[in-house]
C-alpha cells in the first residue's frame, strides 16, 4: 500500500468547473489525506453559458480570465495547491459546443481560432507528457471516450490523455521531456447507470419534470452513465460535500446552485445522499483492481 503522503494523483478536465461538478469528492479527500493533487485544465472556458447576470457583460476573452479566478478560489476550497493549464493559460481556446436535432452535445459549426478540439493531438499530448513525467502520478483520471456526454473539448481531453498515458511511458521517447514515468492506474470519471436512475428519480420526486429531457427513471435510453458492473471505484467522501458545494459556488459565471437544475440536484440529493456523496470511476488501463466489488480507493493495492 503506498502511504498517503506518497500517493500523487492527476486529473485532466477540459474547462474550469467541470472539475467541482465531476471530481471534487475525490481531489478533496486525497488532498486532506495528504497526496499531491494535480489538476491540469485545458481551456478557460471562453464559450461557456454565463448564468449570473451581473458578469453577463464579458466578452470570451474576458469571461476566460474571469474564470481562471474562479478556479483558483475552487482549487482554496478544495485544498488543492497544484493546477495547472494545458501548455499555460490561454494556450487553447474552449471549442464551443451546439446541440443536434436529437438534444445530443456536437461540437459547433463555428470553432474559434485555437480552439482546443482542433489541436494538433501529438503536440497536445507532449505537453501533457511533460507533466506527468515531472509530477510523476501513479493515478490520473480524465472522461471517457465520449467525454461524458459529447463535448468536443471533453472528448480531446479523453484523447490527449490517453495519448500521453502511452507516450510518458516510453523509454527513449522526448527524453527533453524528462525521465520516462509509467503511470500505475488510468481511470475515466463515469457515472453508474443504477445511480443515474436513482438520482433521476430523486429529481422528479423534488418535483423536476424537465431534467434530462424529463426521462422517465426506468427508461432505458439514459444520457450517460455505463453498467454498474463495469465501475471499479466508487470513492465515497459525504464529508466533503461542503468543500464541493463552496468550489461550485466559487464559479459562479457557470453555476447557480439555488436556482433551476443545480437547485433540483441539491433537492435529489437530499433524498439520495450515497448516490450524490460518491464519484464513480472505471479502470481504463493499468494495473487491475483487487478482486471483488468495486473498490472506494483509486489506490487500492499499488505498492
Amino acid at each position: 500500500m503506498i502511504p498517503h503522503d506518497e500517493r500523487r494523483l492527476m486529473l485532466v478536465h477540459a474547462h474550469p468547473d467541470d472539475e467541482s461538478s465531476q471530481t471534487a469528492l475525490t481531489m478533496a479527500k486525497y488532498a486532506a489525506q495528504g497526496a499531491r493533487v494535480t489538476l491540469v485544465t485545458a481551456t478557460l472556458g471562453e464559450l461557456g453559458e454565463i448564468v449570473s447576470d451581473r458578469l453577463k457583460h464579458l466578452t470570451p476573452e474576458q469571461l476566460g480570465r474571469h474564470r481562471l479566478g474562479e478556479l483558483d478560489k475552487a482549487m482554496a476550497e478544495l485544498g488543492i495547491t497544484d493546477a495547472v493549464r494545458l501548455g499555460g493559460d490561454f494556450r487553447y481556446h474552449d471549442s464551443g459546443m451546439a446541440y443536434a436535432e436529437d438534444g445530443s452535445v456536437v461540437p459547433g459549426t463555428e470553432v474559434p481560432e485555437g480552439a482546443f478540439w482542433h489541436a494538433d493531438l501529438r503536440e497536445a499530448a507532449d505537453l501533457l507528457v511533460a507533466l506527468i513525467r515531472d509530477r510523476r502520478p501513479q493515478v490520473m483520471i480524465t472522461y471517457d471516450d465520449f467525454g461524458g456526454y459529447g463535448h468536443p473539448d471533453h472528448i480531446q481531453a479523453h484523447r490527449v490523455t490517453m495519448y500521453a498515458y502511452l507516450l510518458a511511458a516510453i523509454d527513449g521517447y522526448r527524453p527533453d521531456l524528462g525521465e520516462p514515468w509509467q503511470v500505475s492506474r488510468l481511470f475515466w470519471s463515469t457515472w453508474a447507470r443504477g445511480a443515474v436512475r436513482e438520482l433521476i428519480r430523486a429529481l422528479r420526486e423534488a418535483g423536476d419534470t424537465e431534467s434530462f429531457g424529463g426521462l422517465d427513471p426506468d427508461s432505458d435510453r439514459l444520457p450517460m452513465g455505463v453498467p454498474d458492473e463495469l465501475i471499479s471505484v466508487g470513492v465515497h467522501a459525504p464529508e466533503h460535500a461542503a468543500a464541493k458545494e463552496a468550489a461550485l459556488r466559487a464559479h459562479e459565471s457557470q453555476v447557480n446552485l439555488d436556482d433551476g437544475f443545480f437547485a433540483a440536484f441539491a433537492a435529489a440529493a437530499q433524498r439520495a445522499p450515497q448516490v450524490a456523496g460518491t464519484e464513480s470511476y472505471r479502470l481504463a488501463a493499468g494495473i487491475a483492481m483487487p478482486p471483488g466489488p468495486p473498490a472506494d480507493d483509486l489506490f487500492a493495492g499499488l505498492s
